[in-house]
């Protein structure tokens, strides 16, 4: 079935294909190891997005994206994802992970390191979509769906932070069912591409088992419109004159 809101939907199938959408035809290089760990690496070897099952974690493994400068220096930023997080919100970003890739290899530009995109292009899409908005006097923002079962939270960063300076949960706050992190100088970009996808309206497809039970009350089935059947016209008036 359909349904919505996606941040409520469950992981949905994880399926490498879905989450990594790399042209075979680029130079990324995929590998699949059999313990349940999966690497895609860009072909400059600055980028590289990785997967590890753990089921027996309530998280269920992570998905693991990374930047470096140059190719084997430190990581210079990381996105992490729960392994329950929906693989539509995890196919927004690796997307728009390969879209800034692609342009900076037709510019000179350097937006994987350098994206000069403002904050409010990752927050201002749910306040239009009726997420509330809090703010403390740290700089810290906070985003909450109508329900109250998801959430944003976004730090700005002052220097000298640690930690994520982007935050985002599904279910309840204090026992997320998914939870995603973006590190310090990640590409404010890919965080407009995870949000686009958490208030998207285009329904996912989910079985029923495939739901967390403490959101199902809170989801909206969506169905097909049923096709309007033409209305049948009377048949035409017998011309003056004539019988039948």
């Amino acid at each position: 079935m359909k349904v919505l809101p996606r941040h409520l939907a469950g992981p949905g199938p994880v399926d490498l294909r879905t989450a990594w959408p790399f042209p075979s035809d680029q130079g990324w290089r995929q590998h699949q190891a059999e313990e349940g760990t999966a690497y895609a690496v860009s072909p400059c070897l600055r980028l590289w997005t990785r997967f590890v099952s753990e089921p027996e974690l309530r998280g269920q493994g992570t998905w693991t994206i990374g930047g470096n400068r140059a190719p084997f220096e430190p990581t210079t930023w990381q996105v992490t994802f729960d392994a329950t997080t929906p693989v539509e919100l995890l196919h927004a970003v690796h997307a728009e992970l390969f879209d800034l890739f692609m342009e900076d290899l037709r510019s000179d530009q350097d937006r994987l390191f350098g994206d000069a995109t403002a904050p409010q292009e990752g927050y201002a899409p749910l306040l239009a979509r009726g997420w509330s908005h809090d703010v403390r006097t740290d700089g810290t923002q906070t985003f909450l769906a109508p329900e109250r079962l998801g959430g944003v939270r976004h730090r700005y960063d002052t220097g000298g932070f640690d930690g994520p300076i982007w935050r985002a949960w599904g279910g309840y706050p204090s026992e997320p069912h998914w939870r995603a992190r973006f590190s310090p100088g990640t590409p404010t970009t890919l965080v407009a591409a995870f949000t686009a996808s958490l208030i998207s309206t285009e329904p996912v497809h989910r079985t029923v088992k495939d739901i967390p039970f403490h959101t199902r009350d809170h989801l909206h089935v969506v169905t097909a419109a049923a096709p309007q059947r033409p209305v049948a016209q009377p048949p035409p008036s017998p011309r003056p004159g004539r019988t039948r």
